[in-house]
Formats: structure tokens, C-alpha cells, sequence
């Protein structure tokens, strides 16, 4: 069974960093895309980056440049570099994977198939 679980979320004045984690299991593939997305108050879930097994990643226009999304493949981690935060990234984050037959498939668009119960990230100013 598929388990992910998200953790090194908090809050952080604006200017500040943070670094969020996801630890996953239970799944083996050729092919993974994994990203992270995140859910504001009164506002549908958007996609913030998105990593494939091969290494390429794609990164949302409102975060480009202040964060990093990174996996550590041989323990199924993934992690997202957020800096230079800004109130407006407060939400809820989601660790989200999904299983492919290829990396070559992963994109901001592609539907993920599993994902973590969040961690709540609230930037003050």
C-alpha cells in the first residue's frame, strides 16, 4: 500500500525559509513523477513543482526561483526548499506520486495517483 506522509512544516516570518519533507512507501516503479502542491484558504489545490525519477523538474510561475523541490531516490524522500517565503505561500502542502511506465510523462499537469494528508506551512508578515 502507498503511504505518504509529510512533515517540517510550521511558520516563519516572510523574508524566512522552510524546508518541508515527505517520506514514502510501499510502491516500486520505473517510472515516478512526485510532486508537491498546496491548498489556500478558500482556493482550489494548484501544483507548486513536480520531480521525476529521472531528475527533471517543473516549477509553478509563483515559485520559481524561491523554491527547490529534491528526492532522495534510494529512500523514497522527497523534499521542497522554500525561501524567500511571502504571507501569500501560507496553505496547506501535499506530498503527492504517481506510478508511470516512463519519467518522461511527469509535468505539472499529470494526475497524481496518491497522496499525503498535508502539512500546514503559515507565512506572517
Amino acid at each position: 500500500q502507498v503511504h505518504l506522509e509529510e512533515s517540517g512544516g510550521g511558520s516563519v516570518q516572510a523574508g524566512g525559509s522552510l524546508r518541508l519533507s515527505c517520506a514514502t512507501s510501499g510502491y516500486t516503479a520505473i517510472g515516478v513523477c512526485m510532486g508537491w502542491y498546496r491548498q489556500q484558504a478558500g482556493k482550489e489545490r494548484e501544483v507548486v513543482a513536480t520531480i521525476a525519477s529521472d531528475g527533471r523538474t517543473n516549477y509553478a510561475n509563483s515559485v520559481q526561483g524561491r523554491f527547490s523541490i529534491s528526492q532522495e531516490t534510494a529512500d523514497k524522500k522527497l523534499f521542497l526548499e522554500m525561501g524567500s517565503l511571502k504571507p501569500e505561500d501560507t496553505a496547506m502542502y501535499y506530498c503527492a506520486l504517481a506510478l508511470m511506465p516512463h519519467p518522461k510523462y511527469c509535468s505539472l499537469s499529470y494526475n497524481m495517483d496518491y497522496w499525503g494528508k498535508g502539512i500546514l506551512v503559515t507565512v506572517s508578515s
